[in-house]
């Protein structure tokens, strides 16, 4: 991924001793329903100094597609997004979710402003190549303009970033948002001290996936080798937290993985280095 600065943007001296950056990813199903948004909205409004979110939209988008008749077909929890879906995508990502995040933030005095990845080509990408399987209109990230985002946050723009990129061609791309929140979050920390906030259904990283309460609250590459030796990481989660020690590797000082209604408390499970 190329990491781009060419903007007017000027640091403050403030700024030269890093300004804290909150990059906060949500999943679609909080930002879909009207009394976890709200509430999500309102968390998020008491992070304190700057912050970007990062949204989803799946269930949103799926069905729209079957009011439209269109199929939704996933592999590996993954959209296949053909010509048609990705219409549907854009519509929903870009427009709908995105927009209704952003009236709610500016109702409770947040300037927010939605974006894609080609608002300002703050985000291009690539088509993947078709391997074993063919995603379509699916886009891996190969360009952010950090500065461009940096300029906009410094003058107290939120950011909503909505999970599409383009490839500068004139196609939109589908883009998974967690990669979005992970290349912003490391493109922005040549800027900002950056701590990245994934939000899930758990309170954390669990030592017992069956008991909620058993976060594990510290985790270092060292506590993550063990654990996943020791099967008490797996699944999903592995790859998840190999992004994040990716993140910190590229200058994010911490990434935080949390429930969406903790993250004005910044509770859950921390990863450094």
């Amino acid at each position: 991924m190329t990491i781009k600065n060419d903007t007017n943007f000027v640091p403050s001296p403030v700024e030269r001793v890093r300004e804290r950056l909150y990059i906060i990813k949500v999943g679609g199903k909080i930002v879909e329903e009207s009394a976890s948004l709200k509430q999500l909205l309102t968390d998020f409004s008491q992070i304190q100094g700057y912050k970007v979110l990062v949204h989803g939209g799946g269930r949103s988008a799926t069905a729209l597609a079957a009011k439209l008749g269109i199929e939704s077909k996933m592999v590996n929890g993954r959209r296949i997004t053909d010509e048609e879906t990705l219409k549907v995508v854009t519509m929903v990502y870009g427009g709908l979710v995105n927009k209704q995040i952003v009236a709610g933030l500016q109702a409770i005095g947040v300037n927010a402003l939605g974006l894609t990845g080609a608002d300002m080509n703050y985000m291009r990408s690539e088509k993947r190549p078709v391997t074993d399987i063919d995603y379509g209109f699916v886009g891996d990230v190969k360009e952010v303009n950090a500065g461009l985002l940096a300029d906009l946050i410094a003058k107290g723009v939120v950011p909503v970033l909505a999970p599409l990129t383009h490839d500068k061609e004139g196609n939109m791309l589908n883009t998974n948002a967690d990669t979005i929140a992970g290349e912003a979050a490391k493109a922005l920390a040549k800027h900002f001290e950056v701590t990245l906030m994934y939000c899930f259904e758990k309170k954390g990283v669990l030592l017992d996936e069956n008991d909620d309460e058993s976060v594990i609250t510290k985790l270092t590459p060292e506590l993550f080798e063990k654990y996943v030796a020791e099967s008490v990481i797996n699944g999903g989660m592995i790859p998840k937290l190999e992004n994040s020690f990716e993140a910190l590797n590229a200058g994010v000082k911490r990434v935080i993985i949390t429930r969406a209604d903790q993250i004005h408390t910044q509770n859950g499970t921390t990863i450094t280095l």
